[in-house]
């Protein structure tokens, strides 16, 4: 999904002298760390184990062992404490992170131990049965009528008690954002420091989030890269995403027009899509892929799985979208067939969906099906359609451990946002719920930032993790600053 700028407190500076956590105590942590293992560990990367209960709600119960990461404080006498880094996914291993982005994150190092975890949701491909990994339907399917609606969910049902019945190890219908946030207090708790500093990046947002509302008081400053604002409900999310979707498609018609090599120069490219994205509801196209069989291209797969706001190096990725509209209006759709039944078929896998429903990301009923689908059509007439992942997860028939409501921000320190074209209207609509919080714009497309090596989010998020120095109310930054 996508991601927004706020204003500033007034006596901000005296905040920012208050937040300060003082260093940790040397024998202050329970845990113990190692130079971790393995060819490809860089130099001076720390590893350990941290055991925790399996479910929260029975702390004396099972427990299940998270691995760690960190690079020590190349500064210690001036070291602040430690930033845990919250990675995305869901199923984000925040040690790979690490490895790849420690360079980037020198400076912020030089006053913080760097500290990350594999969360409890990598890896399940390793730690649930097969039958997790099983579609429970053939073809993900934007319900017609409340027969196909109750039919669809009660297969999804069907295919989460399978997975939850077969699953020797307990997690799957632990596997919630709650549970995770829990599992950072207790790294919190075992690093043997009052507060933490944060940085949270895609879906690590909704433990984050949860981590706010659980341990306001354990947060000294945290910064939000592309997160997904779950406390106001994923529909409108949906919601606010369509708008930057419909403006990423102007771009696109607009590029089409001046480049004589886009396969539908000289048309009105817009039209042309959602012309065949009607006529694919009426009709769905017959597609064979290689690594995912034969499906139907339907007008709801196109407009889920097969327009990027990216136009990726050299415009490649909408050369390769102007040229699959072109041969799909034409009856050939293979130019979407691995997208859309790949992902179709991910977003209809049990393993995956625990992932993420237990946060509250389904339709409760038909009747709000039905009309966020009409609203999402008379925002979006590109584009608006119902959310895969909350048809998908209209199934759940599990408790909802994290539901979408209102969040106390009593308590919470002032945090910075940051978000690409697609990302900000997600994050902003987040950090303006947040006292004294700003978020930074980025004048261009892609998926979070400073994990992606952008030198002008890196230099304001350092700024603010050090010191909690926040930019101005509606600091955007552009593609030639890096």
């Amino acid at each position: 999904m996508r991601g927004m700028a706020r204003s500033l407190a007034a006596g901000l500076a005296t905040a920012a002298l208050a937040g300060l956590s003082p260093p940790a105590a040397a024998d202050g942590s329970s845990i113990e760390w190692k130079q971790c293992a393995g060819e490809n560990a860089p130099d001076g990367m720390q590893c350990a184990t941290v055991t925790v209960p399996l479910d929260w709600a029975d702390p004396g119960g099972k427990k299940i062992t998270l691995d760690l990461a960190r690079f020590p404080a190349t500064d210690p006498g001036r070291r602040i404490g430690s930033v845990l880094h919250v990675p995305g996914g869901p199923g984000g291993k925040g040690i790979e992170d690490l490895k790849r982005f420690a360079p980037d994150m020198s400076r912020l190092r030089e006053r913080f131990d760097l500290v990350t975890s594999n969360p409890r949701n990598t890896d399940l491909g390793a730690k649930l049965p097969e039958v997790c990994a099983r579609p429970a339907v053939a073809h993900l399917a934007e319900p017609r009528s409340r027969a196909e609606y109750d039919a669809q969910a009660a297969a999804f049902a069907k295919a989460m008690r399978e997975c939850r019945d077969q699953d020797r190890s307990g997690l799957y219908t632990r596997l919630d954002s709650v549970s995770v946030a829990r599992d950072m207090e207790a790294i919190r708790a075992a690093l043997g420091e009052r507060r933490l500093s944060f940085m949270a990046e895609s879906y690590g947002g909704v433990p984050a989030t949860a981590y706010m509302r659980l341990f306001p008081h354990r947060i000294r400053a945290m910064y939000l890269d592309g997160v997904i604002n779950q406390p106001d409900g994923w529909s409108d999310q949906w919601l606010l995403a369509y708008p930057e979707t419909e403006r990423a498609l102007t771009r696109f018609t607009t590029w089409c027009q001046a480049t004589a090599a886009c396969a539908l120069h000289g048309e009105d490219a817009g039209k042309i899509w959602r012309a065949l994205t009607e006529r694919a509801d009426r009709a769905p196209i017959p597609v064979t892929s290689k690594p995912f069989g034969k499906g139907r291209l339907t007008g709801s797969y196109l407009r889920w799985f097969g327009f990027s706001g990216d136009p990726g190096p050299g415009h490649a990725r909408w050369l390769a979208f102007a040229e699959a509209v072109d041969k799909a209006r034409r009856g050939d759709g293979s130019g979407f067939a691995d997208a859309a039944l790949g992902n179709a078929r991910v977003w209809s896998m049990p393993n995956n969906l625990g992932m993420t429903c237990g946060d509250d990301r389904g339709y409760r009923t038909y009747a709000e099906y039905r009309k966020e689908r009409e609203r999402a059509r008379e925002v979006s007439p590109s584009f608006g359609t119902a959310g895969f992942d909350l048809i998908a997860c209209s199934g759940w028939p599990f408790p909802v451990p994290n539901p979408s409501r209102l969040l106390p921000t009593a308590g919470l320190p002032p945090m910075l946002g940051a978000g690409t074209w697609s990302d900000y209207p997600w994050t902003e609509s987040l950090i303006r719920r947040i006292p004294g919080s700003a978020a930074i714009r980025y004048e261009g497309p892609g998926h979070v930032l400073y994990m992606s090596g952008n030198r002008c989010a890196i230099e304001h998020a350092t700024r603010y993790l050090i010191d909690l120095t926040l930019p101005r109310p509606g600091t955007v930054c552009l593609p030639e600053q890096g």
